[in-house]
């Protein structure tokens, strides 16, 4: 299947983000409570876009199967953001005036980019890293749960059966959607890189 293949021809860049200090401090709970701040911020931004880029593939699609699957999506996103405004909550964080970092602004103006221009093929492949590559570190991460986790809730959502689903069900239309094409290809490891540099954006800028 496409997805698999495409997420085996990026296992490189997969492994760099479950290695890094983010994730791992992410994993065994000593991540700063700044960064994580900060990356909460930075990622209900990102989900925005998300959300934008999905409404938008589902707009140009004349396939009304193809519509209620991104609409499902759509739903997961929203309860990701509505976790994001209980942390939000809970860190005093404004999330409804978060000026983007770097490394954000690259990520969705590409999302939207090419959910704007390209064809569905090439949107389900900039979309997918993201659903696929938390699946993965929340599966990962789960070994290193603990009663009192500060972040029990963040893994426990990613490595949740709802969101390997929702995962699994957009992989499914990109296999239905896109066939391998360098096009494909280049935007899936586009998508990946900007993955691995969303996440050290937190440790990298301060507050």
């Amino acid at each position: 299947m496409l997805g698999d293949l495409l997420w085996k021809l990026n296992a490189d860049i997969a492994e760099r983000c479950l290695e890094h200090p983010f994730v791992r401090g992410l994993g065994d709970g000593t991540l700063d409570r700044r960064a994580f701040r900060r990356y909460v911020a930075q990622d209900a931004f990102f989900l925005r876009a998300f959300l934008q880029a999905y409404a938008l593939a589902a707009a140009r699609s004349d396939d009304l199967e193809h519509v209620r699957v991104f609409h499902e999506l759509m739903g997961g996103v929203l309860d990701e953001l509505k976790l994001h405004a209980e942390y939000a909550a809970t860190l005093d964080i404004d999330i409804e005036h978060t000026k983007p970092h770097r490394a954000t602004s690259v990520y969705t103006d590409f999302l939207l980019r090419t959910a704007w221009h390209d064809g569905l093929d090439e949107v389900l492949a900039a979309m997918a890293p993201c659903m696929r590559l938390y699946s993965y570190l929340g599966a990962e991460l789960t070994a290193r749960l603990r009663p009192e986790h500060p972040y029990r809730d963040w893994i426990k959502t990613y490595s949740g059966d709802e969101f390997t689903q929702l995962c699994a069900r957009l992989e499914s239309l990109l296999d239905k959607v896109a066939s391998d094409s360098p096009a494909v290809r280049d935007a899936y490891r586009y998508a990946m890189q900007c993955e691995l540099a969303f996440f050290s954006a937190p440790l990298e800028n301060s507050e």
